[in-house]
């Protein structure tokens, strides 16, 4: 009977080590479940714009938490800007994209594709973007900006319906304005060489023309009305999230931890940054960060689509809680 005993003994040990690889709860790791062996896609293709807030995708490459959940994402895409970037996306080409909520809003609300958000890159905060004036301007307040031309880097997007809100805050609208379209990084020379009265910069770009050419914040574009404004989000088709449930799952638990990490640790942000944008550590260790957020918020992007309704981006009443993915990062 010792001997039988024995063998149900061994035989005991050998189920228990076997269910537990295969769920992968060895050591108490629950995130890392045999991943590998579930998942629909392993490896995933990124897509996004080299800025402070897309910090945690680096961040999750960097600290294993996309190859603990059994996803390969060697190195993010780096896209040219929204249009092109969600062409791709539904596409195909790319499997999860960076986008900021009016272009993403835009395309499932005007019919051109059905995406989902799963997950929220950034919220405006204090300091994160500004309105610059070139020094010795006589704009001083937004009142001021009546007659002017207002610089931002996409006709129709974020910071002209920003603009547009602050506008009408202060009394103006937008036939007060003239808008003219110049990518962030030569916002800086065009506004030295009076190319526009107005620019709207973000971090780092509106400090640089400070240091280097003395241009003076007139008023922050997000406040009021536009105060905590979701900015981006993690974007992918809905096909895509119909048939990588687990996938898609995955990411999102890499994402959350990767962006709890970023707004920890400031340093980590720092570190990240000059692996896939042109802004170096020294530069990274003076701005200004704090919009990460964890968690997608349907309120929080109706907001956006309501803002949206209000200066004619849409024809209806749009409702944001339609793209939010019904999937959890838990």
């Amino acid at each position: 009977m010792s001997g039988l005993r024995r063998r149900l003994r061994v035989s005991a040990v050998l189920l228990t080590a076997t269910a537990l690889l295969a769920t992968g709860c060895g050591g108490g790791g629950s995130d890392s479940s045999a991943n590998a062996g579930g998942l629909e896609k392993t490896e995933l293709n990124i897509g996004m714009l080299p800025l402070p807030e897309t910090a945690p995708i680096q961040i999750a490459i960097d600290k294993g938490f996309f190859k603990a959940e059994g996803l390969t994402v060697t190195k993010p895409t780096i896209i040219a800007g929204g249009a092109a970037g969600m062409a791709d996306l539904l596409s195909g080409k790319l499997d999860v994209m960076h986008s900021n909520y009016v272009s993403a809003i835009t395309t499932v609300a005007k019919g051109a594709g059905k995406v989902k958000v799963v997950g929220e890159a950034w919220t405006a905060k204090p300091g994160n973007f500004a309105l610059m004036v070139k020094k010795g301007s006589p704009i001083k307040t937004v009142a001021d900006f009546k007659g002017k031309t207002v610089a931002v880097n996409t006709f129709k997007n974020v910071a002209e319906l920003a603009m547009l809100s602050l506008l009408k805050t202060n009394g103006l609208t937008a036939e007060d304005v003239t808008f003219k379209e110049f990518p962030f990084p030569q916002m800086q020379g065009a506004l030295a060489t009076d190319q526009m009265d107005v620019a709207f910069m973000p971090e780092p770009f509106y400090q640089t023309a400070a240091s280097k050419d003395g241009a003076v914040l007139v008023a922050e574009p997000f406040a009021g009305p536009t105060a905590d404004f979701p900015i981006a989000g993690y974007l992918v088709t809905e096909e895509f999230a119909k048939k990588n449930p687990k996938t898609v799952a995955a990411f999102q638990r890499a994402l959350v931890k990767a962006t709890e990490v970023a707004i920890s640790n400031s340093a980590e942000v720092e570190a990240a940054l000059p692996k896939y944008t042109k802004i170096d550590r020294a530069t990274a260790e003076l701005m200004v960060l704090g919009g990460f957020s964890t968690t997608v918020n349907a309120t929080r992007l109706q907001r956006v689509a309501d803002l949206m309704t209000d200066f004619k981006y849409l024809d209806s009443k749009f409702d944001a809680n339609s793209m939010i993915y019904s999937g959890s990062a838990s």
